[in-house]
């Protein structure tokens, strides 16, 4: 006897004793919330049937929607096992269920267990709210600051009431002192930038009356040491060649990385971008920058076929209005800029091309550099990359050999 779920699905068969269980009502809606997120049909089929058994098992454990825990799950994988006819994916499908169910409010949400922060967390807490609410920075820097913060606490404090009065110079220093020499130095520059704006903060509750952010030393650093490490146009040109457009993978893939190399985007400008961003009558595009700054760029003719082709024959159906979406279920848009830096990783060694990196920002130094072989001057290029200040610029005076080479005095040896 067949069991019809939807349009998609057709069980075989269902659970030995027959059709039942507190969620059995739900796998048709189920289904189609997977069918949604572009899962295959064989994928939906296995997800369906461990779902069924799954409620089935609850029925006969007595175990009504009301009364359902998490720990019913374990149970039920465990009695799997017991039966040898466990998955190594049984666990996730199970999940995706439960997930499914607790957004439909079938069952209440996990309990999520709080334990008892202790001081240090505390006034960790308050520090990110104050970053997050009143001085409005960017989720990153937040997320960047903090961990340092928390380790200056817990470091002065330990477990004990952490009072900011108690602050003293010293302290800053010490913690710096210890901690610099086993980060790398951008990250130990980053350090001092969080404890200087945490010493702000408690100033700026009153706790601390002296100025202790300019207690905190500074680590030293040589502006500029490296060179950028820049993708070399013929690189990117077999890079682009050895894309197979034929597929929705490969139209995706050429187009992303047409943004990177013809506009210098970053990474996250790219995944950010959505549908309703791109004005196709103006030929332009409205990027989405840090500290969700919002510029406007024309769409080159090359870049506005790409994406095109890509919308139009390649991007799979969906909901999201990102214009990139994976494509594995779920479908969706990428989580976030790893996603870019993976397809990059990926196309550069299956075109076996010996790029200077691994990472996308290669193309962003790529353009700068070409522009500036090209007569472009460091304020038109810091105007296209979105710079904000001209020092960011100046490191690409450093690939300017031709006007280096004016610069350069004759060895003292040449002169006769």
């Amino acid at each position: 006897m067949r069991y019809r779920i939807n349009d998609q699905v057709v069980l075989l068969r269902m659970p030995e004793k027959g059709p039942g269980g507190p969620f059995t009502a739900y796998l048709g809606a189920f289904a189609d919330s997977l069918s949604l997120q572009g899962y295959s049909a064989r994928h939906l089929r296995r997800e369906v049937m461990l779902a069924a058994l799954f409620s089935q098992w609850l029925k006969q454990s007595g175990v009504a929607s009301c009364r359902f825990r998490s720990e019913h799950l374990s149970r039920f994988i465990r009695y799997r096992y017991r039966r040898r006819r466990a998955n190594r994916g049984d666990p996730v499908a199970l999940n995706h269920f439960i997930d499914f169910l607790r957004c439909k409010r079938v069952i209440p949400a996990a309990k999520i267990s709080t334990r008892q922060l202790t001081p240090a967390e505390h006034c960790t807490r308050a520090y990110e709210r104050y970053l997050r609410e009143d001085r409005a920075l960017a989720k990153a820097t937040i997320l960047n600051y903090v961990p340092f913060i928390e380790e200056f606490l817990k470091d002065r404090f330990s477990d004990g009431q952490a009072k900011l009065s108690q602050l003293t110079a010293r302290d800053v220093v010490r913690f710096v002192q210890r901690q610099a020499p086993r980060l790398h130095v951008k990250r130990a520059k980053l350090m001092t930038t969080a404890l200087r704006s945490f010493c702000q903060y408690a100033r700026f509750r009153g706790e601390v009356t002296l100025n202790l952010a300019a207690a905190v030393p500074i680590v030293a650093n040589w502006s500029m040491t490296s060179i950028p490490r820049a993708i070399a146009p013929d690189q990117i040109r077999q890079l682009l060649t050895s894309i197979d457009r034929h597929t929705a993978m490969g139209r995706r893939d050429y187009a992303i990385v047409l943004l990177l190399a013809r506009l210098g985007l970053r990474s996250g400008e790219v995944v950010s971008l959505e549908l309703d961003d791109i004005d196709w009558s103006a030929g332009r595009l409205t990027v989405r920058g840090e500290r969700g700054q919002r510029s406007e760029m024309p769409i080159p003719t090359d870049v506005g076929k790409a994406i095109a082709a890509y919308l139009q024959h390649g991007r799979p159906h969906s909901a999201s209005r990102r214009v990139f979406l994976r494509t594995k279920a779920p479908i969706c848009g990428f989580r976030g800029s790893c996603g870019i830096g993976s397809i990059v990783r990926h196309r550069l060694k299956r075109a076996r091309i010996e790029a200077p990196t691994h990472g996308a920002h290669q193309f962003r130094h790529g353009l700068a550099t070409e522009m500036l072989r090209q007569g472009a001057s460091l304020a038109e290029i810091g105007a296209v990359l979105g710079h904000r200040h001209p020092d960011t610029t100046r490191i690409y005076s450093k690939v300017d050999l031709k006007a280096l080479h004016t610069l350069a005095q004759s060895w003292p040896g040449d002169a006769r």
